[in-house]
């Protein structure tokens, strides 16, 4: 079942959630490192977890980590650490957490060589075919990026086909805005 068929199969609240999502979010390019960044902690944070759980966290994890701006997690201090391992609005768990600061410093280090992380993304998408390469890649620049990881944020950020099925409207939404760039 794809995420497209997933949608139709829940309600109330959880679909809502869901749908706003699949609809304006899943698939679409990124530009903004910031929004980068947040979208790989997302899915880092959903490691062992339902993605409806990130999904209704999603605001708490932005008021957590400062809108995910990268300089500032980049900076993040021991004090911070301690701030959000006592938060319950997010996912209390010291490895993903400790990922977030290093993945910023990283992100930081990748603009230095690359000028942005989406620039970096674009630099090795033109190299780097399939999935393994890309694991293989993310493993060594980031911490906590597994095979699901990587693929669902390159998938979610539109740099790996199949967010969407070829009759979903949205696959043709964001096909238009990929051929307008």
């Amino acid at each position: 079942m794809t995420y497209c068929e997933y949608i139709n199969t829940i309600s109330g609240e959880t679909h809502d959630l869901h749908k706003e999502y699949h609809d304006n979010h899943y698939g679409f390019p990124i530009e903004s490192d910031d929004e980068l960044f947040e979208r790989l902690m997302f899915e880092i944070n959903q490691a062992g977890l339902s993605w409806i759980l990130i999904l209704k966290k999603q605001h708490n994890f932005r008021k957590a980590f400062d809108n995910f701006n990268v300089e500032r997690v980049a900076s993040y201090s021991d004090d911070d650490l301690q701030r959000l391992m006592n938060d319950p609005g997010i996912i209390r768990n010291r490895l993903k957490i400790n990922a977030a600061i290093e993945n910023a410093k990283n992100i930081l280090a990748i603009r230095k060589e690359a000028g942005s992380f989406r620039n970096w993304l674009d630099m090795h998408s033109d190299k780097i075919n399939s999935l393994e390469g890309w694991t293989k890649l993310f493993r060594k620049t980031f911490r906590f990026t597994g095979g699901e990881i990587v693929n669902e944020f390159l998938m979610s950020t539109g740099y790996l086909p199949g967010a969407h099925s070829p009759d979903c409207p949205v696959f043709e939404q964001i096909k238009q805005i990929k051929f307008t760039k």
